[in-house]
């Protein structure tokens, strides 16, 4: 994990060795490590590196998870609302203290990211990005919509500590109890958002599952465990394909509909699969084929029965006794009814 950190980048230079970020809240730095949480999004190491360019000093913080998929849970968990989008792109956000990025599997956190250029930040991330973890991340995340999304609220989890956490941060505590009913151990993903339209706002939930016969399933559980108070005027859950739709606590239920329908997931079905054209011949051309072969076969017998014939006829009147009935390789049983030797070149 501290061969990650890079000895120099742009016009800054390490002045202290790596040192591993113990668990609990570190106030100090830019990623905050929540035991439990990191944990299950697959967190195998944090570690923490101060960079100086001679005037200011900065604290980077790495974390390293087992897939990106983690790294990205635990990346939303982390924003808090009202962080937006930094130069390094959309997965990455920056508040009045500190910077996130998530790149790969790994989860960076600047403290006070004033101090440093954005030339000397691409500089940093581009040197991470060599050792990090390619693997797409979760496409859930691109089912959000865009219009009304309030910046800092996006949350993804991958099982039930994730989840209530996010409940939390989103002020849901009363559907946190949802999430022994969502089904993580089956494979399910949850992401959340807060979104605010005028005086219109509600929290969109997407659920998405491997398979549409596991979302039908436990949409069935969550309709009986929703809470009406959470679910309140706007309960129905929605489910496209794999995927669920629930705006929880919502302004108003036209609210809520809008929100589902702006959900930018699309499903395609295969009633059949495609047609082939048939590409046998017609049967009269299979019965006139099959003449035909067998009239071959039966010129190819003939030559081939003169051949053989003509070649032994023609040997035994040029070579008589020579080639074939030579005498002293014919043997005849004889009955001896007579004194007459039988001589087998009579038989010639």
């Amino acid at each position: 994990m501290s061969s990650l950190f890079p000895e120099r980048f742009g016009h800054w230079t390490a002045s202290s060795a790596p040192v591993n970020v113990q668990g609990g809240p570190d106030t100090a730095d830019a990623m905050k490590v929540y035991d439990n949480a990191f944990t299950e999004a697959g967190l195998t190491e944090c570690m923490k590196r101060t960079y100086s360019d001679g005037r200011n000093e900065i604290r980077v913080v790495l974390g390293k998870f087992r897939d990106p998929s983690g790294a990205y849970e635990a990346y939303t968990a982390a924003l808090e609302p009202g962080m937006k989008p930094s130069s390094l792109g959309s997965l990455s956000a920056v508040g009045k203290s500190q910077l996130l990025a998530q790149i790969g599997n790994l989860m960076m956190g600047l403290h006070d990211p004033r101090n440093i250029s954005d030339p000397d930040l691409r500089s940093l991330v581009l040197l991470l990005r060599e050792h990090a973890d390619k693997t797409p991340l979760p496409p859930v995340r691109t089912y959000l919509p865009e219009s009304g999304l309030v910046d800092g609220t996006q949350r993804y989890a991958l099982g039930p500590i994730g989840f209530q956490n996010a409940m939390a941060a989103l002020q849901q505590t009363e559907a946190a109890s949802l999430s022994g009913q969502v089904g993580f151990a089956s494979g399910a993903e949850a992401m959340f958002a807060r979104y605010r339209s005028g005086k219109d706002e509600g929290v969109l939930l997407l659920l998405e599952y491997p398979t549409p016969q596991l979302a039908e399933l436990h949409l069935r559980h969550l309709e009986i465990a929703l809470p009406h108070s959470a679910g309140e005027p706007g309960a129905p859950i929605e489910r496209r394909g794999s995927l669920l739709a629930i705006v929880l606590s919502p302004s108003s239920e036209q609210y809520a509909k809008s929100l589902r329908n702006a959900v930018n997931y699309e499903t395609q079905v295969t009633w059949n699969e495609p047609s082939a054209t048939a590409t046998d011949p017609p049967w009269t051309s299979v019965i006139a084929q099959i003449f035909i072969g067998t009239g071959v076969f039966m010129v190819a017998a003939v030559v081939l029965g003169i051949a053989f014939g003509g070649v032994r006829v023609a040997t035994k009147i040029f070579f008589p006794g020579k080639v074939f009935d030579r005498p002293e390789r014919m043997e005849i049983l004889q009955l001896g009814l007579s004194g007459k030797k039988i001589d087998p070149s009579d038989f010639y």
